[in-house]
């Protein structure tokens, strides 16, 4: 094993190339896939781009899921920066979203819609940061590890979820396993509905204002993490935590804020989902957000913006995946999905086995110049 050190590569090279060849190297290999089964690779690329950014609608429900997976990302990220491997991003979206359904339900029959949807917002903030919370204690207080932690964590969540909508919480009247729908004042406007007011048409999706949220919660992590004192303090201890300690600084304290702030970002998955979508808490709505968050957050460095790049692509994996399974029916959902995970296992898993041909060509490069 070579013990060469590692070169400082310009960050357009290691936020940019590094993760464009790891999704380059993913559709070679889903690429032969495709081919063993007697199928073009082209046309099944064709087909996906066509189903996820080739019409309104494809672009609508491509930007819906992108929104889910923006708020996972940086759930992930905000956790990475402390050097947290926050896993639990799944359970603290499925009771954030429990905390955004109780509010929308105990104030939206009387509240306006302006206090209804921040207080909602606040709801699931408060407890996907509580969720998160436990383990975090554990981990500063206890040795528990993170990762154990969050992990067991989502399974309660399930358990409790069920427990709740298929029995204290479900409708009257309604077998389903979910609450009462909403009041119409804790619902937010769909982007076919904004841009009607307008005067444009374009076709009814998923797509909803939670987008909105999430990009301005980007720029708030951004903010947060890159310039303020929290921040640097998180960054540290993330970076050397007896470098923290000898500065001053708690690394205690900067787990819990930094798992609470993880699991806020993570209950916002229920913002999209439940107000601007289900209208309602249904089971499973989290739907395995939480765990492709730990991938969007690996492709993206850790950074908002490279999250907010990693998020449209799995977004267009996603969409693109579902028109590719309905035009190309030897191509089952299930095939779709396994080539979604060599996407992932490329970006999460392998995402750094690339660089050493990109820092020999960078040295090369720079070499001749």
């Amino acid at each position: 094993m070579s013990n060469a050190p590692r070169i400082a590569l310009p960050a357009w090279i290691d936020i940019g190339v590094v993760p464009l060849l790891n999704i380059f190297l993913a559709l070679v290999a889903a690429g032969v896939v495709i081919l063993i089964i007697g199928e073009d690779p082209v046309q099944a690329v064709q087909v996906m781009i066509q189903g996820a950014v080739g019409y309104d609608e494809g672009i609508g429900y491509t930007l819906y899921y992108t929104t889910n997976f923006i708020f996972t990302g940086l759930a992930v990220s905000m956790a990475f920066h402390a050097g947290l491997f926050n896993i639990g991003g799944e359970g603290q979206a499925y009771v954030g979203g429990l905390g955004i359904g109780l509010v929308a339900l105990a104030v939206g029959g009387f509240l306006p819609g302006v206090l209804v949807v921040p207080l909602a917002i606040l709801g699931g903030a408060a407890f996907g940061a509580a969720w998160a919370f436990v383990p975090a204690y554990l981990q500063a207080y206890r040795g528990s590890h993170i990762v154990i932690t969050t992990i067991m964590f989502n399974f309660i969540a399930a358990a409790l979820m069920v427990y709740l909508l298929a029995g204290i919480m479900r409708e009257h009247g309604n077998m389903s396993p979910e609450t009462t729908e909403f009041a119409s004042s804790a619902f937010l406007p769909f982007a076919h509905e904004i841009f009607a007011a307008i005067g444009i048409t374009i076709t009814r999706t998923p797509l909803n204002l939670s987008l909105v949220w999430a990009l301005i919660c980007c720029v708030l992590v951004y903010l947060f993490i890159w310039r303020t004192r929290w921040g640097y303090e998180l960054r540290t201890v993330g970076q050397s935590e007896k470098a923290a300690v000898y500065a001053g600084i708690s690394p205690k304290k900067i787990v819990l804020v930094a798992m609470c702030i993880s699991g806020a970002l993570a209950g916002f998955v229920g913002v999209n989902e439940l107000l601007g979508v289900q209208h309602r808490l249904i089971l499973n709505f989290s739907a395995g957000y939480g765990f492709t968050g730990i991938a969007v957050a690996l492709m993206g460095r850790n950074h908002p913006v490279g999250i907010v790049l990693a998020s449209l692509l799995f977004g267009i994996l996603y969409q693109g995946g579902a028109e590719l399974a309905f035009e190309i029916p030897t191509i089952t959902r299930e095939m779709v999905v396994a080539l979604q995970g060599l996407v992932i296992l490329f970006s999460g898993a392998l995402a750094y086995m690339s660089r050493p041909w990109v820092e020999r060509a960078f040295v090369a490069v720079r070499g001749a110049a």
